[in-house]
């Protein structure tokens, strides 16, 4: 099992741009088990923003969201997520935004809505309108392919 610190220490390598952090993020996927949900909902939301091609971010984008289905409401509780369903908004728009760049409009949709359905999960605080202002965005751009 891939401890919170490690996992939390390996996503800020990651973000901050630090070398090895991409490699410090894969690492911690390998010393994860098929149990540790939770961590591997979070390491892969990571990872999928780190990969250069599209078709293995939207890889980890799916293995984010696979990962989260299985997860207890608390799990996330240890990283300062009070509810996990409070993350699938985030997982859900990113999802569509990869199958959309991948012409699978249908499918983006799909995440779109599905998406939408959860954002009553999400807090009146900047990350909630971040989000919140994704899927309206990501929306438009629907429309203008016709994807309604």
């Amino acid at each position: 099992m891939s401890e919170w610190d490690a996992v939390v220490a390996a996503v800020g390598r990651a973000q901050q741009g630090e070398p090895g952090g991409h490699e410090a993020l894969l690492e911690q996927w390998e010393a994860t088990t098929a149990g540790d949900h939770a961590q591997r909902c979070v390491l892969a939301h990571y990872l999928a923003d780190r990969e250069p091609q599209l078709g293995d971010e939207v890889a980890w984008d799916e293995a984010a969201l696979r990962e989260h289905a299985l997860l207890d409401d608390d799990a996330l509780v240890a990283v300062g997520i009070p509810s996990a369903r409070g993350m699938a908004p985030s997982l859900h728009l990113n999802l569509a935004d990869g199958y959309l760049r991948q012409g699978r409009v249908d499918e983006a949709r799909t995440q779109l809505d599905a998406g939408l359905a959860a954002v009553d999960a999400l807090g009146d605080d900047g990350y909630g309108a971040m989000i919140r202002g994704g899927l309206e965005r990501l929306a438009e751009r629907l429309t203008q392919v016709g994807g309604t």
